[in-house]
């Protein structure tokens, strides 16, 4: 698949979204919003811009993850704590749709680019503010990583085995999970600013409440009864049979019992009609009571025979299972494959190398990649030209390290 050169028919065409911060959080949310068309323009500091550029693998001397997370994006490099910048950013934001940030709260109010500044130039402006632990309270002005958020957030207490320490996900799971929020934030307030005639606003997105927001019934189940809910391994707890199992070749199948009628099937496939039978076992909180049985019944099974014999009879008894993919296993499923999940693309020394496609898919205007992540400052000169700086000027501010 070939980069796009233009927006075409994606929905957000004309959207102005400015990117102010780095890394994760603030900037997967406009990769989001520049996927759906809107105009992002990103601004890093000269000299060595965003982090992300040297995190995790590189290639030819710029990360992998920056190709695919900066995709879209227009690369401006100015130095916020330059008046001359600060000024240029309003600039910027006085015409903007969104203004997405992921600074510890105070630093952009000291730059003179906080709300009050920046909504006193643009009315309309919306605001997507992201930080550890939210712009007020007492934890406000702490430093915080995803890292920190997910164990503040209750997430990794329940992740791993109860005779280990608890365990992190493989992916920054805090970051991105406020970039979503934040993104859910800024379309409510563009539907309320266009649609009922309301005022621009800010939106508050905390790391850490961004994780305690998906973890289900942790809180009410607590308040209610005193329950803690402790790790559980690969099981899932409360909720039977649900849990990941190894097979006679050594791999490792995970099985989605839990229906009432999928396990049923799941049961009858696996030749203990018994169980299948059972009355004790016919709804949920009767194969709590015994998922050590069920458990074991599976595991006797699985261990008989290898991975892909144990996919074909589930799945001809249409029990929700399924191998541990690796990244090996993602690139070469067809499934992915049929629905443009996996898109290939050239970087700039002509290395053809695949990206995840766009999520979600819209059936009129759907998403997509114009280009991938850009050099550094690539489009510096073109966005300060439209906002009336001349060439001298920005020459002037090249020179100074301003720009």
């Amino acid at each position: 698949m070939s980069q796009q050169e233009g927006a075409g028919d994606l929905p957000l065409k004309g959207i102005k979204v400015i990117e102010l911060g780095a890394l994760i959080a603030g900037p997967y949310a406009s990769t989001i919003l520049g996927q759906f068309g809107a105009d992002v323009i990103k601004i890093e500091p000269p000299g060595e811009g965003d982090p992300l550029r040297k995190w995790r693998k590189l290639h030819d001397g710029t990360s992998l993850w920056w190709y695919a997370q900066s995709r879209n994006k227009k690369s401006v490099t100015l130095d916020l704590k330059a008046p001359e910048a600060q000024e240029i950013v309003r600039k910027l934001a006085a015409d903007a749709d969104i203004v997405i940030e992921n600074f510890r709260p105070g630093t952009l109010e000291k730059w003179g680019l906080g709300w009050e500044q920046l909504s006193a130039v643009n009315p309309d402006l919306i605001m997507v503010r992201i930080s550890g632990y939210g712009q007020t309270g007492p934890a406000s002005q702490r430093p915080g990583f995803a890292a920190i958020a997910e164990c503040m957030g209750g997430l990794r207490y329940v992740t791993g085995y109860q005779d280990r320490a608890p365990v992190r996900t493989g992916v920054s799971l805090g970051d991105t999970l406020a970039s979503l929020y934040g993104v859910i934030g800024a379309l409510i307030a563009m539907h309320h600013l266009k649609a009922n005639g309301g005022k621009g606003q800010y939106i508050d997105v905390a790391l850490y409440e961004a994780v305690f927001a998906v973890m289900e019934s942790l809180i009410p189940e607590y308040s209610a009864q005193g329950y803690v809910r402790e790790r559980s391994g690969s099981s899932l707890p409360g909720i039977a049979p649900s849990n990941t199992y190894v097979c006679a070749d050594g791999q490792y199948v995970a099985i989605a019992g839990n229906g009432d009628g999928i396990f049923k099937r799941l049961m009858t496939a696996i030749g203990r009609e018994d169980l299948a039978r059972d009355p004790e076992l016919a709804h949920n909180d009767g194969r709590v009571r015994h998922v050590d049985l069920i458990d074991g019944a599976i595991l006797e099974w699985t261990g008989r025979h290898d991975l892909d014999t144990v996919l074909q009879v589930l799945e001809r008894a249409a029990v929700p299972s399924g191998r541990i993919y690796t990244a090996a296993d993602i690139v070469n499923d067809e499934h992915y494959r049929a629905r443009e999940m996996i898109q290939r693309f050239t970087l700039p020394d002509g290395l053809p190398v695949d990206m995840p496609g766009v999520v979600p898919k819209l059936s009129a205007t759907p998403g997509g990649t114009r280009w991938l992540g850009p050099e550094l400052g690539r489009h510096t000169a073109e966005v300060l030209r439209e906002i009336g700086i001349t060439p001298e000027q920005y020459q002037r501010m090249r020179d100074a390290g301003i720009a």
